[in-house]
């Protein structure tokens, strides 16, 4: 199937042209300034990820869904401080609401750090994942997939700044040497099945760029500047990437973070998709870049939602979205932390 052939209202960017002559990366860049000011979303190809490895997370991943319940909660994200590991559709909230989706999060593999009075409350995140005894080819491979999307990310992290009239490593210096790299594999059942349309509640991510994957299933919305919701169907052989709330800080709202979201499937139906975000390291803090005037004069300005407040300390604005949308594993280990500086409430949530 060609992949113009599914008509979307997304612009599609082919990320090989950044790396083409002169003639051509300028055009590029050009129409990517253009997509980041007006939505914040867009198709990519020309990625270079081996079409194998994509098939095979995808095919892994459902095998890894088809488990029997009791082995996938081995790994229950609740067994862990680091926010890492299974859980089971309506276990993850935004802003409040069950999100019906089963799902397996990943991230940087770490060593836990010794928590101490002083120690900042971020590096609580920091640790191992769980992997599914059941499965063990499950591991190498989602982090053989994780290493190339990381690379796709920074890769179209540099084409943003240098459309935003920035050297290549602009961002480098808040996620070297080692950004944040959540990767959740997903599973939406039915609507027989979910107690509510809502596979994953409106929302905004909170990193750089996020990089989809998705299967042969609608479901993915976006909201537009002007309130409109258009949809963002598969198409086979591109990733959807998305702008986050750090492209939105940094430059003062030039950059769209887009408010999205996901139907759940029809009745009888399950959808698929691997979602990455690429977000800054934990103790980095996010800076407004100088952007030339003829970008300078078109910031929209942040935007400000009292339900979930943005903050340029990246570990606590992690922290807190892991907190919010993880109400469980705050209360199992980190109690002392609730209610503090509005970091935790089973009244707000993000999908991030």
């Amino acid at each position: 199937m060609s992949i113009h052939s599914i008509p979307t209202d997304l612009p599609l960017i082919d990320i090989a042209r950044f790396h083409a002559g002169p003639q051509e990366r300028s055009r590029f860049i050009g129409e990517l300034r253009q997509t980041l000011h007006r939505h914040g979303f867009f198709y990519i190809t020309g990625h270079g990820v081996d079409p194998n490895l994509i098939s095979d997370v995808l095919s892994t991943s459902k095998r890894f869904f088809a488990l029997p319940l009791e082995e996938k909660l081995k790994i229950e994200m609740v067994k862990s401080p680091h926010f890492r590991g299974y859980n089971r559709a309506g276990y993850e909230r935004t802003r409040g609401k069950q999100d019906w989706r089963e799902q397996l999060d990943i991230n940087t593999e770490g060593t836990p750090v010794e928590i101490g009075p002083d120690t900042p409350p971020w590096k609580r995140l920091i640790g191992p994942n769980q992997w599914p005894d059941a499965l063990p080819e499950l591991k190498p491979l989602l982090l053989a997939y994780q290493a190339e999307v990381t690379r796709v990310s920074i890769d179209v992290l540099k084409a943003i700044a240098v459309a935003l009239g920035q050297p290549e490593d602009a961002f480098a210096e808040i996620y070297e040497p080692q950004p944040s790299q959540l990767l959740k594999i997903i599973r939406y059942p039915g609507r027989d099945i979910a107690e509510t349309d809502q596979g994953v509640g409106a929302h905004k991510d909170g990193g750089f760029v996020t990089v989809l994957l998705q299967d042969s299933v609608a479901g993915l919305q976006v909201e537009t500047e002007d309130g409109v919701w258009i949809d963002a169907p598969p198409v086979p052989g591109t990733f959807v990437v998305n702008t986050g709330e750090l492209l939105e800080l940094a430059t003062n709202g030039f950059v769209r973070a887009d408010v999205h979201g996901v139907l759940a499937p029809p009745p009888g139906a399950e959808r698929y998709s691997v979602a990455f975000f690429l977000g800054a390291r934990y103790n980095a803090t996010i800076p407004v870049i100088d952007l030339p005037q003829e970008l300078k004069s078109a910031e929209r300005g942040i935007t400000v939602d009292p339900l979930n407040p943005i903050f340029r300390e990246i570990g606590q604005n992690h922290l807190k979205s892991r907190l919010r949308s993880h109400p469980d594993v705050a209360r199992a280990h980190h109690a002392d932390l609730l209610g503090t500086e509005q970091l935790a409430s089973d009244s707000l949530g993000s999908a991030y």
